[in-house]
């Protein structure tokens, strides 16, 4: 559904900006659908404010990323466009990645300022930056996330960083460029460095660091930033309405709870973690009661996919906590565990408390934001995004009938319903089987009837090959035409490949 002022109804007739409503978006970062204690009767990771959240607005089931991991996912959630018609196929930037958003793509925090917001970002960005080199032009990690760009000596680390944030729409941006376990190790307020990265750190990889910047600060920090801009915002126009993203980094390696939250789970760090995670949500949430805000604010509550293999999932499944729940596999996959994650909707008085089983997707916040606003979409943009307001409302029970998920080897699940088609043999992720040797032997795709077998157990794709055939085509079909909205076709930035090959495939392949 494209917003159209014809289509708000009641909820937006004669709202001036003062009426519209404050939008906070939190992102979690590798934080499993079962590691919000709403979503799962047999956690054992407290989240008390998180759920407290989630019974006062509508939690959704069937809540979910573009893809398992990271970059992409965020690449969704701003832009309303599926991550894969981009040049990114697989995988995830690194802190000195050239920026994936264009220029010229509408982000949900540009919308919103078009309709009076001011916008702001703290956190972790992971879309890529522009690092200026000294004499001209700008650093660049050739895809190579993992790794520190040989270059690295010629950057302008005084200069202005280009493509970030305050290049898509946000007004102000504090945080860090990508994961905290990528270099460099230093603070970005709007387009400056807070100091030059003159040391060296190791949080997991080795690079550039500031000699006051610390890990365990990230979390925080992050969050004193997004109250201070409450603050501020309600002391000089009380009136204008904000739009805040908040990418966390947690509970993200390096998993480095504060002092007050080490082994206070009972668990493992990684739970302790997640306990903070709860604990700084909860911190501003606060703020936006102390201010009067919280009646006029939708809160988003979300994760950019699902638990990591960092986390030690083993340790927590022998304390009884399924990250996922009942879901298999975690991030990276292709599986549920990869791509449905916590999904939390509040906006007190307009969104009716309750939990939905409407599948909808980060990608619909744009189109979902830009009809609460009466904002218009151009007709190229966006182009993925159907707006779930009338989920919220309370007019319809569902929006959507599919959605397109990948993992992170760039592998491709459709949904249609209640089933679903992973174009893989295994999980395209780390969790078995991962591809290469472990996928010997199995059909080359995978059906699941979702609502009978939400584990992913009974791969059905020998007793409904017709079903298999018409789902395919469908997602060439969106490939294709460069949306999956109404409008004319548009075009993909690379080739797509529908199948991908396994590691061992291409070995084969080349041996040919």
């Amino acid at each position: 559904m494209r917003p159209t002022i014809l289509a708000l109804g009641f909820l937006l007739a004669g709202l001036t900006a003062a009426e519209r409503p404050n939008i906070i978006v939190i992102l979690a970062d590798d934080q499993g659908f079962g590691d919000l204690a709403a979503n799962n009767p047999q956690s054992k990771i407290a989240t008390p404010n998180l759920d407290a959240l989630a019974k006062g607005g509508l939690r959704f089931t069937d809540g979910h990323t573009s893809s398992g991991v990271c970059t992409p996912t965020r690449y969704s959630l701003l832009t309303g466009r599926y991550h894969w018609r981009s040049r990114l196929q697989s995988g995830v930037l690194g802190g000195f990645s050239s920026p994936l958003i264009a220029k010229d793509r509408l982000t949900v925090a540009g919308m919103l300022k078009q309709q009076g917001y001011t916008t702001a970002c703290f956190g972790k960005w992971h879309l890529g930056m522009s690092f200026p080199i000294t004499g001209g032009g700008f650093a660049d990690d050739g895809g190579e996330y993992s790794k520190t760009p040989k270059n690295v000596g010629a950057i302008d680390f005084a200069g202005d960083i280009a493509g970030g944030p305050v290049d898509h729409g946000f007004d102000t941006y504090f945080g860090i460029s990508a994961s905290l376990d990528m270099p460099p190790f230093v603070w970005i307020k709007d387009r400056r460095m807070t100091e030059i990265p003159s040391a060296t750190k190791t949080w997991i990889r080795t690079g550039p660091a500031g000699p006051k910047f610390e890990a365990i600060d990230v979390l925080p920090s992050v969050i004193d930033h997004a109250i201070d801009f409450i603050d501020a915002q309600k002391k000089a126009d009380p009136a204008k309405p904000f739009f805040i993203y908040v990418p966390l980094n947690a509970p993200h390696t390096p998993i480095v709870p504060t002092k007050e939250f080490q082994g206070s789970s009972g668990i493992s760090p990684y739970a302790d973690f997640v306990k903070q995670v709860d604990h700084d949500v909860g911190r501003l949430l606060a703020s936006l009661e102390k201010q009067g805000l919280a009646d006029n604010t939708l809160v988003v509550f979300t994760s950019d996919n699902g638990c990591s293999t960092a986390a030690n999932i083993p340790e927590l499944q022998k304390a009884g906590h399924e990250p996922s729940y009942i879901y298999r596999g975690n991030k990276a996959d292709l599986y549920e565990g990869g791509h449905r994650v916590p999904f939390v909707v509040r906006w007190p008085g307009k969104v009716k408390p309750g939990v939905s089983n409407a599948l909808v997707g980060q990608i619909d916040f744009l189109a979902t934001f830009a009809e609460i606003t009466g904002a218009s979409v151009p007709a190229a943009m966006a182009e993925d995004s159907v707006s779930f307001l009338p989920v919220l409302r309370g007019d319809k029970p569902e929006v959507r009938q599919g959605i397109v998920s990948q993992s992170i080897n760039g592998s491709f699940a459709i949904r249609d319903g209640q089933w679903k088609l992973c174009l893989s043999a295994g999980s395209g992720g780390w969790s078995s089987p991962r591809p290469g040797p472990e996928e010997a032997g199995l059909p080359p795709v995978q059906l699941f009837d979702l609502s009978k077998d939400p584990g992913e157990r009974k791969n059905l794709q020998a007793e409904f090959p017709e079903r298999v055939a018409a789902m395919k085509a469908e997602l060439e079909k969106t490939i294709a035409r460069g949306r999956s909205t109404p409008g004319d076709d548009l075009k993909n930035d690379v080739e797509i490949q529908l199948i991908k090959k396994s590691p061992a495939g291409k070995a084969k392949a080349k041996k040919k």
